[in-house]
């Protein structure tokens, strides 16, 4: 009997999100990321004039695209994308040669600085290969992530992609990401603004 296909994605319902950090912190600590660093974050764009202005909240990890550059461009093969969908770097042939970095059209991955190698959001890879969720989906108080099968009609994220307008991050880049949002502000997104690290 042929084993079903799996294809992980997360989804975020920017409608949902409230700029907590709360997802960027659990990461960290699930991850054990050193300090300066970061696998995911929550840029937050203020948009119009004060007394009208609102603030806008961006979640932001690697979309773990169907397509990677990133996989291409590394020289030792240490980038790997898994039949399931996630990307992720063998830290044991990672030679920190930032190639990887600079081909990532999303600008997610970095350099850890204690062990000098490349590193960013494997979609907490350990947990899912569990059974369990993302430490991010757990901790978000808003259910505003929601991460599953995309080929399982019956998994939420599955659900949710079907029935909302979702969009990603440069889809005209054609690296087919697998991160999905609902409610994306394009202006957000193109917003030059640092990291809310």
């Amino acid at each position: 009997m042929k084993k079903k296909a799996i294809r992980y994605a997360m989804l975020f319902d920017l409608r949902k999100c409230i700029g907590c950090h709360a997802c960027a912190v659990a990461c960290k600590s699930e991850n054990n990321v050193p300090l300066g660093v970061w696998r995911s974050w929550v840029k937050k764009v203020e948009k119009g004039q004060y007394p009208n202005s609102k603030e806008f909240f961006l979640p932001l990890v690697c979309n773990n695209c169907e397509k990677p550059i990133c996989v291409t461009v590394c020289p030792v093969w240490a980038s790997i994308r898994r039949p399931d969908g996630i990307v992720y770097i063998d830290p044991h042939r990672c030679i920190g040669c930032r190639y990887c970095m600079a081909a990532c059209p999303y600008g997610v991955r970095y350099i850890n600085p204690l062990k000098k190698i490349a590193e960013k959001c494997y979609w907490c890879h350990h947990r899912v290969d569990a059974g369990l969720k993302p430490a991010c989906v757990m901790a978000c108080p808003t259910d505003a992530i929601i991460f599953g099968d995309l080929e399982d009609p019956e998994s939420e994220v599955a659900k949710s992609v079907t029935k909302n307008a979702v969009q990603v991050i440069k889809p005209e880049i054609g690296t087919a990401p697998h991160t999905f949002y609902i409610g994306l502000d394009i202006a957000a997104v193109e917003a030059k603004q640092e990291r809310e690290r």
